[in-house]
């Protein structure tokens, strides 16, 4: 006879497994497109924050995206760098006032305080904050609110919610700066791989790792399929005369814009299933924010047998192009301005979008 656990494994493995058939598809069988909460639903809540998740989640996205980074004993958190000035009260608390200092991550010199000078215990003491104040003024009635969660947290938080709304919810952490961390003296892919290794959920949900770098996807390639066999990698990409991180200081330092090339996409699927370019990458601005004339990195990404999830669809008019802009400001709100935008990207055959607000993205892709 089965346990109720059994009974509640078995369901949630074929609802992943449906899940998995509508979102995870080749890009030939047309899947309906992933919608991805961006940090949470961090339009309408602190990013990175448990309530972030939880509206992005009763939102209806498909997938979650909390942004991994390591404390100084080595627990990997959820802030969107490990710079923490602006998303805590850090900054207000003077028993931490010297450790405020200045480093260098991936080439760009940052001062603030860092998650790496701070054990976990310590970390457990500041609060979050709204990471855009003038812009989401709403946010800021739930600064100080929520703590900074866990990677363990989150899983753990996730699937309590997939087991209370009767359906799969996926991951789509970012490991991010991984060989600055490296050179720390962290290991944030291993402690990544134990991590999903120890939870019965990641190892079969949805799950979409990300990364900024080529290095860490190589290393990962295989291991986080060995542990959740529908897991897939991203190679997240930056503007096109930035360079790839891991790559800056080597003899052959390459530029993203070198990857979104058909033979640079080519290479690329080598060690990635999905590229995460942004959405100007896909149709460019001019200087007055209006949409140019579109890029073919959707058809050349799928002619390499890659899936392209873009970031970021955001729904205030100072975020949107030029041409989908009301006249209400530049900080209000245009939700049809923000459906008409991704619907234009969806016709191009976009696979999936990160967004801030996921209710306008489940809106997008009504009919």
């Amino acid at each position: 006879m089965l346990t109720r656990r059994q009974t509640m494994t078995g369901a949630l493995s074929g609802m992943a497994a449906m899940s998995a058939r509508r979102v995870c598809a080749a890009p030939s069988l047309a899947p309906l497109p992933c919608v991805m909460a961006h940090r949470g639903a961090s339009a309408l809540r602190p990013e990175h924050t448990l309530a972030a998740y939880a509206r992005a989640i009763a939102d209806g996205a498909d997938y979650i995206e909390p942004d991994l980074v390591p404390t100084r004993d080595g627990v990997l958190v959820a802030r969107h760098e490990s710079l923490i000035t602006d998303t805590t009260d850090v900054a207000t608390r003077p028993e931490y006032a010297t450790r405020l200092r200045t480093q260098t991550i991936d080439g760009v010199i940052r001062t603030g305080w860092f998650t790496t000078d701070f054990t976990l215990a310590e970390l457990r003491t500041l609060r979050a904050r709204e990471r855009l104040p003038a812009i989401r003024t709403a946010n800021t009635r739930y600064d100080g609110h929520f703590d900074i969660p866990t990677f363990q947290e989150i899983i753990d938080f996730v699937a309590a919610e997939a087991a209370t709304c009767g359906r799969v919810v996926g991951l789509i952490p970012e490991i991010k700066n991984a060989t600055h961390f490296r050179q720390l003296g962290f290991t944030p892919e291993e402690t990544f791989l134990r991590t999903i290794a120890a939870h019965e959920y990641t190892r079969y949900c949805p799950l979409e790792v990300q990364s900024f770098e080529i290095t860490p996807l190589r290393r990962l390639r295989g291991q986080v399929q060995a542990i959740n066999p529908q897991a897939r990698l991203m190679l997240l990409m930056g503007e096109r005369t930035e360079h790839v991180p891991d790559t800056m200081g080597t003899a052959t330092p390459l530029a993203f814009g070198d990857l979104m090339t058909p033979g640079g996409l080519r290479r690329v699927r080598d060690y990635a299933d999905v590229i995460g370019p942004s959405n100007t990458d896909i149709i460019p601005r001019d200087a007055d924010g209006a949409w140019g004339t579109p890029t073919s990195l959707i058809d050349d990404a799928h002619r390499a047998g890659l899936l392209v999830h873009s970031y970021t669809f955001r729904p205030e008019n100072r975020f949107l192009p030029a041409q989908l802009r009301n006249d209400a400001g530049d900080n209000a709100r245009n939700p049809q301005g923000s459906i008409a935008e991704i619907r234009r990207y969806l016709d191009m055959g976009l696979d999936g979008f990160f967004t801030d607000d996921p209710a306008i993205g489940r809106l997008a892709l009504r009919d």
